[in-house]
């Protein structure tokens, strides 16, 4: 056996996890454990106990194990957090639940790919020391998650920073954003994990040291948490939020097109004089050029003083495109302007890649909608009411640093979604979770407006002010009030920790700190 493949010294925890079955069974249920850390389950502490046992399974490990070990890591993770996309692949994608199965199957185990690859660079960097892979170990994790938010449009979704929306943590997302949360959770976990292996070893000292330094962050944050960041105006902005709930298999039916417009319009109603009326994604289910008979109701109806925001799909000539092309589009109607076309898309939902070779195959590579182009970059906020509202669009709102540059010049933040797609998995409820990390990031309220649910208003704070009932049709009331001026993490975005993660990669070699 090579140097390079050879297990580094451990505590005696060794022996209990020798055996392959146990250490990979703990891996998967390891990664299981940080599904409860997010919504509906809230229970953020298993963050750093998920890293522990991580920890405790792979450090004993020889160098060559890695990889495995990091796809049974993501395969606990994205099995668990992520298989609601099944479905939208089975009941709405016209997709037999055989296949339904296997593509599910394939895209968790190809996310599941993400920490394999983070774990295999993991231990090319250790090698065989352990307090080389402990001290490398949340900077490995980290990169790994930047990796996913960005490669292929990204899945930036189960990052463990957002259990602390509801967490103690929570004080230090406007300055280190999501990607700097979950750093620390990750060092907590090798920290506790090198406290008790200092103890076994009797450095008592050092393991105090340690311990100490570990509990600094946690104790600090709540405090961090009642600084406002940005200035809050004391004027209220009025909101109607119309929660449709359409029914996702007749969405897109030419029968029940006219249906859907009446019914918003009819909930609209009694709400025409609200400063910011707000339907959700693509409400209007026929592109803008044929929709103008609507958009001209709307505007006559309206206040004075009122803009509706609505999701639409857009057609026309872009340059960008070099035809005729469809945007997944919002739009403000009344006394506000603006169109925004979303950048980031879906793949499959939104368009489909390697489209000439899939198209046809089966349903779920022919979902209605699945063609659009991606918005250009660095487009303006909306007008509402005199207020600078920066839209996202349904994905968009779990890209971290995509919003927080976005939302520089923006009062208020507004996302709508259609997370019809979805059904009654744990799915929406995760999307709601990552929507008021981003509005903690961002030290602004955001307007969420979804077809089914979950539609709310969340404060400056990342706390939902109000809510209404998933898969009911009903009408959202509240308030929202503008901000000015940047959180630290907007000026800086994820850079800070990324650049530590990459310093630690740098510096922690073998010629500065030996294997033994």
């Amino acid at each position: 056996m090579s140097h390079d493949d050879s297990a580094p010294p451990i505590a005696p925890a060794h022996t209990f996890f020798s055996n392959r079955w146990l250490s990979s069974a703990t891996l998967v249920v390891a990664g299981a454990l940080q599904t409860l850390t997010f919504s509906p389950f809230h229970l953020w502490w298993l963050g750093p106990i998920s890293i522990l046992l991580v920890l405790l399974v792979t450090i004993p490990l020889k160098a060559s194990k890695l990889f495995a070990a990091g796809w049974l890591t993501g395969l606990g993770l994205f099995g668990s957090g992520a298989s609601w996309v099944y479905v939208s692949i089975s009941e709405f994608g016209n997709t037999s639940i055989p296949v339904s199965v296997l593509l599910t199957v394939a895209f968790v185990a190809g996310l599941a790919l993400f920490p394999a690859l983070a774990f295999w660079f993991w231990s090319k960097l250790a090698k065989g020391s352990a307090v080389r892979r402990l001290i490398l170990f949340p900077a490995i994790w980290i990169l790994g998650d930047w990796l996913r938010g960005w490669l292929l449009t990204g899945f930036p979704w189960l990052y463990l920073g957002t259990a602390h929306t509801d967490g103690p943590l929570a004080g230090l997302a406007p300055v280190v954003g999501v990607h700097g949360i979950t750093f620390l959770v990750a060092a907590s976990g090798a920290a506790i994990f090198a406290t008790a292996w200092l103890f076994t070893r009797k450095r008592h000292a050092i393991a105090g040291i340690v311990a100490v330094a570990t509990l600094v962050p946690w104790l600090a944050a709540p405090a961090l948490n009642r600084v406002n960041w940005t200035d809050i105006t004391t004027e209220p902005t009025s909101v109607a939020a119309m929660q449709g709930n359409i029914p996702q298999l007749i969405k897109w039916d030419p029968e029940f097109l006219k249906d859907q417009i009446v019914a918003y319009l009819g909930m609209t109603e009694p709400y025409w004089d609200t400063d910011l009326i707000l339907w959700p994604e693509t409400a209007i289910p026929i592109p803008q050029d044929q929709a103008g008979k609507i958009i001209d109701h709307i505007k006559e109806n309206l206040g004075d003083e009122s803009t509706l925001i609505t999701g639409i799909p857009w057609y026309g000539f872009s340059e960008r495109a070099g035809g005729f092309t469809y945007h997944n589009s919002i739009m403000a109607i009344g006394h506000g302007e603006g169109i925004y076309h979303k950048q980031k898309l879906v793949p499959f939902g939104e368009y489909v890649p390697l489209e000439g070779v899939l198209r046809g195959l089966i349903g779920f590579f022919d979902l209605p909608m699945s063609s659009f182009t991606r918005g250009p970059e660095n487009q303006s906020p909306l007008t509402a009411n005199n207020a600078k509202v920066m839209p996202f669009i349904c994905y968009e709102v779990a890209y971290p640093d995509f919003l927080a540059r976005n939302a520089v010049n923006s009062d208020l933040l507004l996302t709508i979604s259609n997370d019809g797609w979805f059904g009654d998995s744990v799915g929406p409820l995760q999307h709601l979770q990552i929507a008021r990390m981003r509005a903690l990031e961002t030290g602004r309220y955001m307007i969420r407006g979804t077809n089914n649910g979950v539609t709310a208003i969340i404060d400056h704070k990342g706390q939902i002010t109000t809510r209404i009932p998933q898969f009911e049709r009903a009408v959202l009331t509240g308030e929202v009030f503008k901000a000015s001026g940047s959180t630290p993490y907007m000026k800086t975005a994820s850079w800070p920790v990324l650049t530590l993660a990459l310093i630690l990669i740098v510096f922690v070699r073998e010629r500065v700190i030996p294997k033994s």
